[in-house]
């Protein structure tokens, strides 16, 4: 409450009646670097994904499906209502709780120009003003703000890339000049990374850099970045055709380049107002278009998805191994959420080319993992003992490879409805996972092929089925999708989806399943009707007790039979012993006789 009555404060002395505050840097980052997490420390809620709004009476904040539970044990109610950050707009909040002429402040550095037009315009008609607001008010009262990061940048080999920077370069000049185009602003962090080839350490679990990148059409660029990040290696690595140049000098440089009427091409959806402005400023033609290296980066080459099918291979053998010891000492009474995921981690880093997790382990026990995106603390952990579902979603960074899986286990002994309510989670993956569909479809098209069993018994779940996932870079990925809003991007072959229906019982269990999935060309297609079908690369076994054979088509026991089979013929090379015999155990065949 304190830092609530410390910002308005802030907005008194600035002369406004409001301020937005989103969970979003100036890169766009799903995981926020820690001096950037703004919403975090004003409100305490640290899901990836939210929005608040202050006045100088009220607070709202937003967040979406995922964290609807979770908002409310991290955030004061008192002091904030909760809304949907889909369903519920923020213009319809302002309009309800400000008067004619109010003055509403944002930071131009952490939203785009698309989404504050939209806003604008919606509160005109109350003549509410939006007022940029370049140094944010909350860092001027947030005392303990920790420092900018200042990771080491490494070269991503092309052993593991695939493609040399210079040759991706040059294909998105040569789109650039097709366009008429003179340069393009490349803000997003992972598009840098993937263009340059480069990795970092910046931002949590996701190996990126903090910079931003002008690329002329000419195939040359110029990176701002903050130059003690870069050894020689690396210096020589970017070559002649990039220019380093100091972070803080991007605006400046941006508006030379922009001068004398310059097309200039910004993604709408990814770029901030400042951005925009500085443009403007300079006399630029804007070109909104959208990041082309978003689209390139997500249809991976051979080399990539080789990398990530075989570090898939050894995410599993982590896997397997964690799963035979948590089955060897979960009778023990003494294992917790914590301490398992732990474990976890100590069996990924044996693995080959590890470097890290791809995002917080969620190790969830009984009622815990009703919250989709829970996070274990000292405060919550649980015991994982007796009879309940333990929910464990995990992914690791390999220099080869992004993974992320989730499976649930049964502790003791199930009832009939956790094996209803995950037999009807199992089909829905499934009969994803063998989709068959046209070319051009989109992942609006699938989804709800993973939801028809829950459908069904008027059950559902409040997340997407599916995200895409990057080659040693962000666990997700655009700019493809699989659900219900998934409409404006095909799965194109290449892409990397995950597959993960589920089931939420509020105070009582949750239910997730999930595989990551290829997208590939059909064999098996008329010459003018073209198909693609998904490979899924994850190879953990499906916990058999949970699942009811009796509600199965025999399509779906032979694909969880091959399944399995193939998890046995990929995993078992990597175990002997005892951890062996568990995986045989694990991936036997089921029947319903």
């Amino acid at each position: 409450m304190n830092r609530l009555l410390a910002l308005r404060q802030s907005l008194r002395t600035l002369k406004l009646d409001g301020f937005i505050i989103p969970h979003a840097d100036a890169h766009q980052c799903e995981y926020t670097p820690l001096n950037e997490r703004r919403l975090a420390w004003l409100t305490e809620f640290s899901g990836s994904a939210g929005l608040a709004a202050v006045t100088l009476e009220r607070a709202v904040i937003y967040v979406d499906g995922r964290y609807t539970l979770q908002v409310q044990t991290q955030v004061d109610t008192k002091y904030y209502e909760t809304l949907s950050l889909h369903e519920d707009k923020l213009e319809d909040w302002f309009l309800s709780h400000l008067q004619k002429k109010s003055r509403i402040g944002y930071d131009p550095a952490l939203h785009t120009k698309m989404w504050i037009d939209h806003l604008s315009k919606a509160l005109m008609g109350r003549d509410i003003e939006l007022v940029p607001i370049p140094k944010n008010p909350i860092d001027n009262i947030w005392i303990d703000r920790p420092a900018a990061p200042k990771s080491q940048i490494f070269p991503q080999k092309l052993e593991f890339s695939g493609e040399r920077s210079s040759h991706k370069r040059a294909r998105i000049a040569a789109t650039l000049k097709a366009d008429r185009v003179d340069a393009m602003v490349l803000t997003g962090l992972d598009s840098i990374a993937w263009l340059l080839n480069i990795r970092g350490g910046d931002v949590e679990h996701s190996p990126l850099a903090i910079g931003y990148v002008i690329l002329k059409n000419t195939g040359v660029g110029e990176f701002f970045v903050d130059q003690d990040k870069l050894s020689d290696i690396v210096r020589d690595h970017l070559g002649e055709d990039i220019t380093i140049k100091p972070y803080g000098d991007f605006l400046s440089s941006l508006k030379k380049i922009a001068k004398g009427g310059k097309r200039i091409l910004v993604d709408p959806k990814l770029t901030h107002v400042v951005v925009t402005d500085a443009l403007d400023m300079a006399g630029a033609e804007i070109v909104e278009k959208d990041d082309p290296c978003q689209l390139l980066k997500a249809c991976k080459n051979d080399v990539e998805l080789n990398g990530i099918r075989a570090a898939h291979i050894r995410d599993g053998v982590a896997m397997c191994k964690f799963l035979f010891w948590f089955s060897q000492n979960v009778g023990s009474g003494e294992l917790d959420e914590l301490s398992a995921s732990d474990k976890l981690f100590e069996f990924r880093k044996k693995q080959e080319h590890f470097k890290g997790l791809s995002f917080d382990t969620i190790s969830a026990a009984g009622p815990n993992a009703a919250l989709v995106h829970y996070r274990s603390n000292p405060k919550t952990n649980r015991k994982i003992t007796g009879n309940m579902l333990y929910l464990l979603d995990s992914g690791g960074q390999y220099l080869d490879g992004t993974t992320d899986l989730t499976r649930t286990i049964a502790i003791g002994k199930p009832t009939e409805e956790q094996k209803d309510r995950f037999t009807r989670v199992l089909k829905g993956h499934i009969s994803l996972a063998q989709a068959r569909f046209p070319v051009g479809r989109t992942g609006a098209h699938l989804d709800s092929l993973a939801r028809k069993s829950l459908w069904d018994i008027g059950l559902d779940y409040a997340h997407g089925t599916g995200h895409g996932v990057g080659c040693y870079l962000g666990v997700h990925e655009g700019p493809q999708s699989i659900s219900s809003k998934g409409f404006s991007v095909p799965l194109l072959s290449g892409m990397v989806v995950s597959n993960e229906p589920g089931f939420y019982k509020v105070d009582a269990y949750g239910i997730r399943i999930e595989n990551l999935m290829i997208v590939k060309p059909s064999h098996y297609d008329e010459e003018d009707y073209l198909m693609n079908v998904f490979e899924t690369i994850t190879f953990v076994p499906i916990d058999a007790r949970l699942v009811n054979a009796h509600m199965m088509s025999s399509a779906e026991i032979t694909w969880f039979n091959i399944y399995h089979a193939q998890v046995r013929e990929k995993i078992s090379p990597y175990l002997s012993g005892k951890e062996l015999d568990w995986l045989i155990h694990a991936t036997q065949s089921i029947t319903t006789l």
